[in-house]
């Protein structure tokens, strides 16, 4: 695995996670990253996507602290236009979640577990952003430009 991938993700200044989740084929877990300036509204957005490959595991925590998570159960907070400042908590209709950093946990036994018994190398990763934390073990990491409305998933 390229760990220069990953010192990608570490670089946060203005890079939003907009979405996270399985790919349409259910083997391979993808974040996408806007990496565009939010300070520079002339800036074109770029995003793009982070592919871990033969995703065995996926974890999603909240990040955030149970009392503000006991606040932000209101279904107004879903949606950035009915999220009343009265209502206090986290408005989950920001669309996006700040990115915090990424990184390799070194001596994962999960890690090792997997790579004894599929035979090829894995890797635990942490990814950290303003309300979740992931971790995904995986084998690889590629990273590739997606463009604006690139939509992970379409039912039907």
């Amino acid at each position: 695995m390229d760990t220069n991938i990953l010192e990608q993700l570490n670089k946060t200044d203005d890079y939003l996670v907009v979405h996270h989740g399985y790919s349409s084929y259910m083997r391979d877990y993808e974040v996408i990253v806007d990496v565009g300036s939010r300070s520079d509204s002339d800036a074109t957005t770029t995003y793009l996507q982070f592919l871990f490959r033969f995703c065995v595991e996926a974890r999603c925590e909240t990040f955030l602290p149970a009392e503000t998570l006991r606040d932000s159960l209101d279904d107004r907070l879903l949606n950035r236009e009915t999220a009343d400042p009265d209502l206090g908590g986290y408005v989950w209709g920001m669309k996006f979640h700040e990115l915090y950093g990424a990184e390799i946990l070194p001596k994962s036994e999960a890690a090792q577990r997997w790579t004894m018994a599929v035979g090829i190398e894995f890797h635990e990763v942490h990814i950290e952003t303003n309300a979740h934390d992931l971790t995904l073990l995986c084998s690889d990491i590629q990273v590739s430009e997606v463009p604006a409305g690139y939509a992970p998933f379409i039912a039907g």
